[in-house]
């Protein structure tokens, strides 16, 4: 049988569109960027090109760190809360009949269809003190004191929940807008799965709960590894979440990053940012990568 790589003529011309758009949408612009990293400042926020390791130096410095290290810290706490809600979802819609299957797809995909912001914007009429959220507690609560024989004026006052500019309501924003980013690969992988060594496991007398933590999730596991790969990577460069269910009470490196670019007009420190956290994300898609492998020859061997 002909290989269709071995016409190489036909494959070099198909692959003409997409390697332009690559290099002049992705490449390019991340060149650009790389070398305003070495540059520096001018007196009127002019970028003068050149090179000096002084905005990387910047980059590392206390109060920088911290911004970083907080972050970090949001993005591994909104990446495990993706995995706890996202795992059982993804295996809702695989264990789904197959009408059911497609309707819960679409549930999960059908956030994108709205802009981002403006998802983002709606929490705030959800969060806020007289919001959605306190005001259906106020309703719980007044109605629990109502039931248990208290009149109306002798009903506690409702004390609304401070949830929205803080840390707390960025965590929510950002696990909703990256749980999808859990749930697809999880599915897919789940999707390829052996039903069989599931059944298997529960005829040898497993309960339910330890097929699922013993069987599904190491079978599960390429999947997992990649959802919590693109949630980490997503939540750590994302600045629109924090910025407007955070405000000033919770900055973000990103956050930082817009920060230089827009009302410091200082791209070159702005560059160095961004770049720092373009490494550490090569990093950890290389430590990725060898997991992968490793999990690839564990399954040759078997």
């Amino acid at each position: 049988m002909q290989n269709w790589r071995d016409e190489k003529n036909e494959f070099s011309i198909l692959m003409l569109p997409p390697a332009f758009w690559l290099v002049t949408f992705f490449t390019l612009p991340l060149v650009v960027v790389w070398v305003y990293s070495f540059g520096n400042r001018g007196p009127l926020g002019e970028t003068n090109l050149g090179f000096t390791l002084v905005n990387y130096v910047r980059a590392f410095e206390l109060v920088h760190m911290a911004i970083l290290w907080k972050t970090v810290w949001i993005t591994i706490i909104v990446t495990a809360l993706c995995f706890a809600f996202g795992f059982p979802m993804a295996m809702a819609i695989s264990f789904a009949p197959g009408k059911w299957k497609l309707r819960l797809l679409m549930l999960v995909i059908l956030p994108f269809w709205t802009n981002l912001l403006i998802r983002t914007y709606a929490w705030i009429a959800i969060l806020r003190p007289r919001g959605i959220l306190n005001g259906g507690l106020k309703w719980i609560h007044d109605t629990w004191y109502s039931l248990i024989g208290y009149g109306v004026e002798e009903i506690p006052k409702f004390v609304p929940w401070e949830i929205l500019y803080n840390d707390k309501a960025v965590v929510i924003g950002l696990v909703y807008v990256h749980i999808p980013f859990m749930i697809l690969p999880i599915y897919a992988t789940m999707e390829k799965l052996d039903k069989s060594f599931l059944e298997a496991s529960l005829d040898l007398g497993s309960s339910q709960m330890r097929t699922i933590f013993r069987v599904m999730m190491p079978l599960c596991m390429t999947g997992i590894v990649s959802g919590a790969m693109l949630v980490f990577v997503l939540t750590l460069g994302n600045f629109i979440v924090a910025d407007v269910l955070g405000g000033t009470n919770s900055l973000m490196i990103g956050n930082q990053i817009a920060r230089q670019f827009g009302a410091a007009r200082d791209w070159p420190f702005g560059a160095a940012l961004s770049f720092v956290i373009l490494y550490a994300t090569f990093i950890l898609l290389w430590l990725r990568s060898i997991y992968a492998a490793r999990l690839e020859q564990r399954d040759a061997k078997r």
